[in-house]
């Protein structure tokens, strides 16, 4: 099949990728000159395990193709993606000008039936803004009988999985308003979804909304867990056990009940800002996820008066190693990720960092101008000299360290650890003073 995807960014480019690694004739669009001749390159602009790979291969072997004149894709293609960013704006509202342009410039350069679908995490009634724009700009061309159909199809990747996400997909979600355009629809997909049938075809508006309600949903998980992990500090209780009791009922699931230092990235805040947004737009107040974004807020600043109250609130002339700043594992996404609030508000109270993420230091060091951080190769390198260890991102080679080395690099053994990596008791038994989240 021919595909046109607008936008190279982490939806876009996973998108376009893996739809050319299933045999199809894809175009990646982009207005971003050096990005496409990065990418031509094979150069990627995120990182994402796997997806380089793929990228490279399908580029050598012609079927993904990377160009800025969106009529080059067009012109061959059944199926247009709109993979475009959707920041969220001062009021919360997703903003809708990056879609919105590139409806237009579909409507301007399409020449035959174009399935326009909606890749891009949008509000409901987003599909007939797109609609009416494309029709707008069709008029103004007075080529109004040349046909269209508007679906919605959002994209449920996890950072750092996303390429066996979109692989091997748990769901495909597409909203549309006729039987045709679902078969097309499924057809497309038939690659992803044979062992299993995974395909849900409903109105548009139920699928707009379903991808805020995912991830609305695991959001407020993460921020219940982090409001029974308050309880259990002031109870003596374990969230842990209290993870492992409740996470055993089929009703509830093991998944997203991690207390920590909360949730970050792109997705989660934005999305739950969004549809806070969309229920006040509507005459209504969302009184949970009202709730579920100030404890994700109030998290951090918790978790840094620990590491202040510690050192009784002095805290000129201390420096802390850092181990992680993305706001997950497997991945250079530092949007939202707790680390910024929590360094933030211990330098200004004079601390200082040496600071090891294996992937997203450069981009931190952008978000953190002003910290007084160093960055480092290694995370033992940043442990020498340092009053204590404050553990941010939960990367995998952090489970099992050496910790007697770390005990012979630190000033003291003292670790804050924001993802409870370890377990509490045996920290003690190997002579650490070991604070964590709910234990």
């Amino acid at each position: 099949m021919k595909i046109t995807v607008v936008g190279t960014g982490y939806v876009g480019l996973v998108t376009g990728a893996c739809f050319a690694d299933m045999g199809n004739d894809v175009w990646c669009v982009d207005i971003d000159k050096n990005k496409i001749e990065n990418l031509k390159k094979g150069i990627i602009p995120i990182y994402e395990p796997g997806l380089e790979e793929i990228v490279k291969r399908n580029h050598e072997e012609g079927r993904l193709n990377f160009t800025t004149a969106i009529e080059e894709g067009l012109d061959q293609s059944l199926f247009a993606f709109i993979a475009v960013g959707t920041p969220p704006g001062e009021d919360g509202s997703a903003d809708l000008q990056y879609v919105l342009k590139v409806a237009e410039e579909i409507g301007c350069n399409m020449k035959h039936y174009t399935i326009v679908i909606n890749k891009s995490t949008v509000p409901v009634g987003t599909a007939e803004k797109v609609r009416e724009k494309i029709n707008e700009v069709l008029a103004e061309r007075k080529d109004t009988e040349l046909e269209f159909d508007i679906v919605s199809n959002p994209e449920f990747l996890k950072e750092g999985d996303a390429v066996d996400d979109f692989m091997r997909p748990e769901r495909v979600i597409v909203g549309c308003d006729n039987v045709r355009t679902g078969e097309l629809m499924k057809e497309l997909y038939a690659a992803f979804t044979r062992s299993e049938e995974r395909f849900y075809t409903m109105d548009i508006p139920s699928a707009e909304l379903t991808k805020y309600a995912a991830n609305c949903m695991l959001a407020t998980r993460i921020s219940f867990m982090n409001e029974i992990s308050h309880i259990c500090e002031a109870t003596g209780a374990n969230i842990e056990m209290i993870r492992r009791g409740i996470g055993s009922d089929s009703r509830i699931g093991r998944s997203f009940l991690y207390a920590g230092i909360g949730y970050g990235g792109s997705c989660f805040p934005k999305d739950v800002k969004a549809l806070i947004r969309t229920s006040r737009q509507l005459g209504m107040e969302s009184k949970i996820l009202n709730a579920v974004e100030e404890i994700n807020q109030e998290q951090r600043v918790l978790f840094a008066k620990k590491v202040a109250d510690y050192y009784k609130g002095d805290l000129k002339g201390r420096k802390f190693a850092v181990w992680g700043l993305a706001f997950k594992p497997q991945t250079d996404d530092m949007r939202e990720a707790p680390s910024v609030d929590i360094i933030t508000a211990l330098h200004a109270l004079g601390a200082s960092f040496v600071a090891y993420d294996p992937i997203a230091a450069e981009n931190a060091k952008e978000l953190l101008p002003d910290t007084n951080i160093e960055y480092v190769h290694n995370n033992y390198e940043c442990l020498k000299d340092a009053d204590a260890l404050i553990i941010m991102t939960e990367w995998h080679h952090f489970r099992k360290p050496d910790f007697e080395r770390m005990k012979s690099l630190l000033k003291e053994p003292v670790i804050f650890d924001g993802r409870n990596q370890y377990n509490n008791i045996s920290m003690k038994e190997r002579g650490f003073t070991y604070i964590s989240v709910g234990r």
